[in-house]
């Protein structure tokens, strides 16, 4: 590793710990030639299929475009940052043990919405909406009479 700070390839590894569900080793280091402390992390590199786009493209499995997707529909939302970590380690487990060399991302798109509509319904709509690319309200009233249970009886107002 090259210390950020000073550039130099003599480091010593302060502490290293598991994170992630252990999917990533977080080591702290500590640069030999000018003492600046940092961190780095340590992920397995995983053999993803592509990711055969609606216009026929094919492009790498992105794990960031996913953590953007669903960081937006997420937001504001009441869901701890590690289950959206989990969901989309999930999601990559999936894919890559299909053994398949490409994947639509229309496959993708389906195994997200899956978890996220038990994760969180309101993120499960707005990931939806952005991913099933919704032209008219109707779309949008559709989708959540899927997840919504059936309406309750009307209360009868006081005069």
């Amino acid at each position: 590793m090259h210390c950020p700070k000073c550039g130099a390839d003599n480091d010593q590894v302060v502490d290293s710990r598991a994170t992630h569900g252990g999917d990533t080793i977080r080591r702290r280091r500590k640069c030999l030639a000018c003492g600046y402390r940092y961190t780095t992390y340590e992920r397995l590199e995983r053999h993803l299929p592509r990711v055969v786009k609606r216009d026929g493209r094919t492009e790498a499995f992105d794990r960031e475009k996913l953590v953007r997707g669903l960081s937006i529909a997420c937001q504001k939302r009441p869901i701890p940052g590690n289950a959206i970590d989990r969901l989309i380690d999930d999601v990559m487990d999936e894919v890559e043990m299909s053994g398949a060399a490409e994947v639509p991302s229309s496959k993708i798109g389906s195994l997200v919405m899956e978890r996220l509509r038990a994760l969180d319904p309101v993120a499960y709509v707005r990931f939806a909406s952005v991913y099933s690319a919704f032209d008219e309200l109707s779309q949008f009233i559709d989708l959540i009479r899927t997840i919504t249970p059936a309406p309750l009886p009307k209360r009868r107002t006081r005069r």
